[in-house]
């Protein structure tokens, strides 16, 4: 009987079939990483969050996910949790005291000294930096938005920080906090399995991934380049580095530039040392 080949590096992965049941109070574990998660739509989580290695390390108790449905703190017989703009225009905003109750719930049992973010599209951009910072919390509580957005008073209120994770307006702050979430699990203790692959990713040392590649050697008559099938480790080490630095130049400036004063600010304190690339 023929073997599966097994993932190299990281931990194989599953889909787990009952994801709701992934989603539960956070008192009921103790001593993990916790994300509470304020949203007008509960049950878009786990969502993508019960897949994969994060999925997989939901389900082992690695990292804990409880929502708390904005509804259920919504003012009178209808629940409304939102209002009209103070000073005219389009839309609805989502009501301070409505938001205050859902918060005050999120922060009990000794939540409170973790952060809050509001996912919004004139936050702070989210980057590699900010998720490790995270992952170092206990956990955080994220505030999904909907509609035109969120009393500042609630915000400044509870020093709640903006975040964003791009340049682009999306319908809810749900999938941004998806993707927000994924990226911080995955630092965590355990859950890719290797932690020398984080190492190697985008962002880690300042730079974008050099490009990657794998069996079989020859595809449409495009070959794997020589020397990372040389065995040679430090010219295969220094290969990698000139492609971080070459694509990274080519396709962002911002970083590219980070970098270069980087490698100048290293070369001040140690002018024997210089960067492979450079």
């Amino acid at each position: 009987m023929k073997k599966t080949a097994k993932s190299h590096g990281r931990l194989s992965i599953s889909a787990d079939d009952r994801p709701r049941e992934l989603v539960k109070k956070s008192s009921d574990l103790k001593g993990v990483w916790k994300a509470k998660v304020i949203t007008l739509f509960p049950n878009m989580f786990p969502g993508s969050l019960s897949f994969s290695l994060v999925g997989r390390a939901l389900q082992k108790e690695l990292w804990a996910l409880e929502t708390i449905d904005l509804r259920a703190f919504g003012e009178g017989k209808h629940k409304n949790v939102d209002d009209t703009p103070a000073g005219g225009g389009a839309g609805m905003i989502l009501r301070a005291d409505v938001i205050e109750r859902a918060i005050n719930s999120a922060q009990s049992s000794g939540f409170n000294n973790n952060p809050i973010i509001y996912l919004s599209a004139r936050g702070k951009k989210f980057d590699q930096k900010m998720a490790k910072s995270l992952s170092k919390n206990d956990g955080i509580t994220l505030l999904c938005g909907r509609f035109e957005g969120v009393d500042q008073r609630v915000l400044d209120f509870y020093n709640v920080q903006e975040v964003s994770i791009g340049d682009f307006i999306m319908t809810g702050g749900e999938i941004p906090a998806q993707a927000l979430l994924d990226s911080i699990v995955r630092l965590l203790p355990d859950v890719l399995g290797n932690e020398a692959s984080l190492e190697d990713e985008s962002f880690s040392n300042g730079l974008l991934e050099h490009p990657q590649f794998t069996r079989p050697s020859v595809w449409n008559d495009l070959e794997i380049p020589a020397v990372l099938q040389s065995g040679n480790h430090e010219q295969i080490k220094k290969w990698r580095l000139e492609k971080s630095e070459l694509v990274t130049k080519e396709r962002r400036n911002d970083m590219w530039a980070d970098y270069i004063k980087s490698a100048d600010e290293f070369k001040k304190i140690d002018p024997k040392d210089t960067f492979v690339g450079l």
